[in-house]
């Protein structure tokens, strides 16, 4: 990140947390130049987090409105494939040999995230492997176009956005980096693990110790992060993440969970016709879903860590994914 660090020497008032600002660079026309969103904008976070206007001011005149993020963002739903189609596009041989030689090349560091966070290793990787194939596919756009681009000219979802966007420049200035040059996807996720900036401030951790959170090119925080968020979100060391069903008589499908949060207990599933692991406590409570396998329906039971992954991205299809290609690289790694 030397050339990211650079931000530190050329806009020295991001190191600054009450704005203490050197020279402006030169302002140029922009995209948002004169914008009175982003005036308002500006004016929030000088009143509110200490940045200095004009330096803001330098900063959106650089800024892009990119009109290839608001048709990807626009862009109707393509039809929701099934489980027996969604799960070749993350369950691959090359996905499964990649992820293995990740493993292998950081095993101590997941181990160390393992022990610390509870986390087995093959998750951590899984949703590496998932989100970026290990950092081939980061994202290409600056994140600050990205986040502008949707927060101001995008209305359904601009105040999430606009959010998003205040939390980047808050970590751009936490960690000293340039916010003109930090890249990741259309919608402002970022580096190996694809967070959000407001998940880089809750939950990305400096895990080298070498006094700065870098999770584009530096796997060991991208490791400690994805850790860190699992465990912040719920996960359990030790327990299961989800369970195979079988199923029975008419009322089996009033017990499918309608959205992601568990609903119904495994008690009140088997009063349902639900049946499997039976040591999985009545009380217990489940995200119960279906999907279309090669073979016909599937019933699953998704426990905590099931839901902790959910957290991650809010399907369970998404949620499978992780929890299979995580199973392969084990197997995986135990035969070579």
């Amino acid at each position: 990140m030397q050339a990211v660090r650079g931000w530190a020497a050329r806009l020295a008032p991001w190191i600054g947390a009450l704005g203490l600002f050197g020279a402006v660079p030169q302002v140029h026309a922009g995209d948002y130049d004169g914008s009175p969103k982003v005036a308002e904008f500006i004016g929030e976070m000088t009143r509110d987090y200490g940045f200095a206007s004009e330096q803001l001011q330098g900063v959106f005149s650089e800024v892009q409105r990119k009109q290839a993020i608001l048709d990807a963002i626009s862009r109707p739903a393509e039809r929701v494939k099934p489980w027996k189609e969604y799960r070749p596009m993350f369950i691959t041989d090359a996905r499964i040999a990649r992820g293995v030689d990740f493993w292998r090349q950081h095993e101590a560091v997941l181990a160390r995230a393992e022990q610390e966070y509870g986390v087995p290793a093959q998750y951590i990787v899984s949703i590496i492997g998932v989100e970026t194939f290990f950092g081939r596919n980061t994202g290409n756009y600056r994140v600050i176009d990205a986040l502008s681009t949707l927060g101001f000219d995008y209305p359904p979802r601009a105040e999430f956005f606009r959010k998003e966007l205040r939390e980047f420049l808050l970590l751009a200035r936490d960690e000293q980096l340039d916010p003109l040059t930090l890249k990741g996807s259309y919608a402002g996720a970022m580096g190996l693990p694809q967070f959000m900036p407001s998940s880089f401030r809750h939950y990305a951790v400096d895990f080298d110790g070498d006094g700065h959170i870098n999770i584009w090119t530096n796997p060991d925080d991208a490791i400690g992060s994805v850790a860190s968020y699992f465990k912040r979100h719920g996960w359990v060391a030790g327990e299961p993440v989800v369970k195979r069903a079988r199923v029975s008589g008419a009322r089996a499908d009033e017990g499918l969970t309608t959205g992601i949060e568990p609903a119904k207990t495994v008690a009140q599933l088997r009063a349902l016709g639900w049946s499997g692991d039976d040591a999985l406590r009545d009380d217990l409570p489940v995200t119960a879903f279906r999907l279309e396998g090669d073979s016909g329906p599937e019933y699953w039971m998704g426990l905590k860590n099931f839901y902790a992954i959910t957290r991650y991205n809010r399907s369970v299809m998404y949620a499978m994914a992780v929890h299979q290609l995580a199973e392969q690289l084990v197997q995986a790694r135990g035969v070579n």
